[in-house]
């Protein structure tokens, strides 16, 4: 979240920021915040007139007993003290009141977006930063890969259907191994690059859920476990930022690089034919997160390094890609900046997201309060700067090398990449389905 400090003294830039993002609603939300925190600063103000007048005037009454006043002059100042603690409590109510509505405003309002995000509405309006790699030419009309997929006998959508509804599959015999294959290729990539292996919980409380995204925003597409306040991760990012709530690092502990490893839960799926009976998007899949809690000064050149390993990662699959600078409309409230990698898919001949890169800033760590010591030991602090990037969302992947290494005969040639990972296989073998 943006600090209520910031907010006040930068509201200009804040202002210019939604109106760049064209947000109606954020912008009266910040009006409602400029005018809620001036009048708390003046309830504060009258807060502490009237605790002071509190003291004075138990202090002249206990010296006016003392000093033998007259009692009618005793009485007068009783009452003036008796008339305080009610007009104290009154103030007390309306100052806690209108923290929490600055609070719930704070919470809401969007991170401050970095200069070189390109002004633009939608996703159409994305800017295009490089590509690698052409996209193939193909003499044949290439399959479904769901349908493909389903017909060697690796995967089962009808069987996951059945148990789990749709966008949930069984992943079986040499998918599964490419599956798992992508898995190690990428945990042994950034585990070479110094990043520490993680497992997260695949359940979070609500409370450190708050500290990552906004969950007025975010819920309609989580699992919430019903009767608890707690919820299935919607991608590792999530945990790995949130298990440093509350704490402080020292300098030169910084930066921190997690690779997380999980499964993540998603309500949203796609609409269309091609992603409700596929891999591309799923209510449940695997996903390599880079992770990283940084210095502020150092954020910006850490997303580029976590962009140059997603890119990496891509090449060495030898999948065609383009880089793109995601714009001021499409952007959500928690980046400051973000990039995507968009694959090529030729059965639709069109790129299409497969990594999600962002510096978020301080916007996360001021919601869970991670600070690091400016000096070693020393009591001055700040806010750390969260950064996240998909490595490999596998479902993805698996959906890419279907359709980009498809061969005439429906067979498809597994990645040079990956194909240690796979006791030396060339190409994914068709596999026998127990029949219905």
């Amino acid at each position: 979240m943006l600090e209520a400090k910031f907010v006040r003294n930068n509201s200009e830039v804040v202002r210019n920021d939604l109106e760049k993002r064209k947000d109606g609603e954020k912008l009266k939300l910040l009006e409602e915040f400029l005018a809620d925190d001036k009048q708390r600063r003046e309830t504060l103000g009258e807060l502490e007139k009237a605790r002071a007048e509190r003291n004075v005037i138990t202090r002249q009454v206990n010296e006016a007993i003392k000093g033998g006043k007259p009692q009618a002059e005793i009485e007068s100042l009783k009452k003036k003290a008796g008339e305080l603690p009610a007009k104290i409590k009154q103030l007390e109510q309306a100052e806690k009141e209108l923290g929490e509505r600055i609070q719930f405003a704070c919470m809401r309002l969007p991170n401050v977006l970095h200069e070189s995000v390109p002004f633009g509405e939608g996703s159409e309006d994305n800017l295009e930063v490089r590509k690698w790699g052409a996209p193939g030419k193909y003499g044949f009309e290439l399959k479904v890969h769901g349908e493909l997929a389903q017909e060697n006998g690796w995967a089962d959508f009808e069987r996951s259907a059945k148990i789990s509804g749709s966008g949930f599959a069984f992943t079986l015999n040499d998918l599964a191994l490419l599956e798992l294959a992508l898995i190690n290729f990428a945990v042994e990539k950034l585990a070479a690059k110094g990043f520490t292996i993680a497992l997260p919980p695949l359940l979070m409380d609500k409370k450190p859920y708050e500290g990552v995204t906004d969950l007025k925003d975010f819920e309609t597409m989580m699992y919430k476990i019903e009767g608890e306040e707690k919820y299935l991760i919607a991608t590792s990012e999530h945990p790995m930022v949130a298990m440093h709530q509350h704490e402080i690092f020292q300098p030169e502990e910084l930066p921190v690089k997690y690779c997380g490893v999980s499964p993540c839960f998603r309500k949203e799926i796609g609409s269309h034919g091609v992603d409700t009976r596929g891999y591309f998007r799923m209510h449940q899949f695997n996903k390599i997160e880079q992770v990283v809690l940084c210095k502020p000064e150092d954020s910006w050149k850490l997303q580029e390094e976590l962009l140059a390993n997603a890119e990496e990662i891509w090449r060495e699959l030898e999948i065609p890609f383009r880089v793109v600078n995601i714009c001021t409309g499409d952007i959500g409230i928690v980046a400051a900046k973000k990039y995507d990698i968009e694959a090529w898919f030729p059965r639709e001949q069109a790129y299409k997201e497969v990594v999600s890169c962002s510096n978020c800033t301080a916007y996360q760590a001021t919601r869970l309060n991670i600070k690091y010591r400016l000096k070693k030991g020393g009591d001055e602090k700040e806010y750390c700067h969260t950064l996240n990037s998909t490595a490999i969302a596998t479902s993805r992947a698996v959906r890419a090398i279907l359709e980009n290494y498809q061969q005439p005969d429906g067979s498809v040639l597994i990645p040079k990449a990956l194909q240690k990972y796979m006791h030396g296989k060339t190409q994914l073998e068709p596999s026998k389905r127990p029949n219905h």
